[in-house]
């Protein structure tokens, strides 16, 4: 009888080195740095200048409904950027974390209450709720030298190795699996909303979505935008928008049952960072936290890279030895 729910329980919390979490709140707090960087202008300029009448809080935003002052906008986008650099350090996590991941939430229901609501944004702000209110600064991070932990060599100067913690521990293997989870969700929830539209199960015949891409590149051109080549090379094609079309159902709907299998996981993962490079080659529309394949590394044992790079240096260094 509790069988089930014993597998379910070990495989949700099976454990997991400290590293790998870490790795992720580094790369991904980078990552999420250089796209408020970017846009802090645009913010600035939206609420300078934005009608208030296209104004429609959503998110957090409706909180305080109305928008706010200048100062006050220009204020919390310099405070997000400088407890960015405390996330990504892993500095006092337990504050740092969640205010980080706290004030990307709301700038980026604060972006979206000014125009048209990018869906594609939703992952990598719950991603960052996930590592700021998680223990994902118990290496690599400057809280794990102060709390004694065993340092890493002065190529990287913070946190301890991934190696010193083969076993792992459950700790830091859910958070990874919520991580997987909300991924899986977001692809589920578009595979059902295909289903439920129109065209329902014929969207798999593969003419919705030639059509979609066809009308796609006819508005590009309307507005003075490049269409992708691609979309007119291939659009009498039949036979691969079927195919395609299939591929994106079969991606997309069954994704929450590759949460049951570790490889099957990782080659769902793999499919799903192509599938998001073919919608740039079809239809030149950027889902940048896809295509840098950020979003799926979470399914992936990335401290190993960390060990091969250690290694290499400790090989170097040992040759450097040698040779003097």
């Amino acid at each position: 009888m509790n069988i089930l729910p014993r597998k379910v329980g070990s495989h949700w919390f099976a454990a997991a080195p400290a590293a790998r979490p870490a790795m992720l709140r580094i790369l991904i707090g980078a990552y999420s740095f250089t796209y408020v960087w970017n846009r802090r202008e645009m913010l600035d300029t939206m609420t300078r200048n934005g009608d208030p009448n296209l104004y429609e809080p959503v998110g957090l935003t409706r909180l305080h409904g109305r928008r706010l002052p200048v100062p006050l906008v220009r204020g919390i986008v310099a405070v997000t950027l400088a407890t960015n650099v405390a996330f990504v350090f892993g500095w006092r996590h337990q504050v740092t974390g969640p205010l980080y991941s706290g004030l990307f939430f709301w700038l980026m229901s604060y972006r979206n209450s000014w125009s048209m609501i990018h869906h594609s944004d939703n992952v990598l702000v719950f991603h960052l709720l996930i590592l700021g209110h998680t223990p994902a600064a118990d290496a690599l991070s400057l809280d794990a030298r102060r709390g004694g932990a065993p340092a890493l060599p002065s190529l990287i100067p913070f946190g301890p190795a991934a190696s010193r913690h083969p076993a792992g521990d459950w700790q830091y293997g859910w958070p990874l699996q919520l991580m997987n989870a909300v991924t899986v969700a977001t692809y589920f929830l578009a595979g059902v909303a295909k289903l439920k539209g129109p065209s329902g199960l014929e969207w798999a015949s593969g003419e919705q979505l030639r059509r979609q891409i066809a009308v796609d590149a006819l508005r590009k051109e309307v507005l003075g935008k490049p269409a992708a080549p691609m979309a007119y090379t291939l659009y009498r094609q039949d036979g691969l928008f079927r195919i395609l079309a299939v591929g994106s159902l079969v991606i997309e709907t069954l994704a929450p049952l590759v949460l049951a299998d570790k490889r099957l996981a990782r080659f769902w993962a793999l499919n799903a960072w192509a599938m998001h490079w073919g919608i740039l080659a079809l239809m030149n529309i950027t889902f940048r936290y896809q295509l840098s394949g950020l979003m799926y590394l979470s399914f992936f044992d990335i401290e190993r890279l960390l060990d091969a790079a250690m290694r290499w240096a400790d090989q170097q260094l040992r040759e450097g030895e040698t040779s003097s």
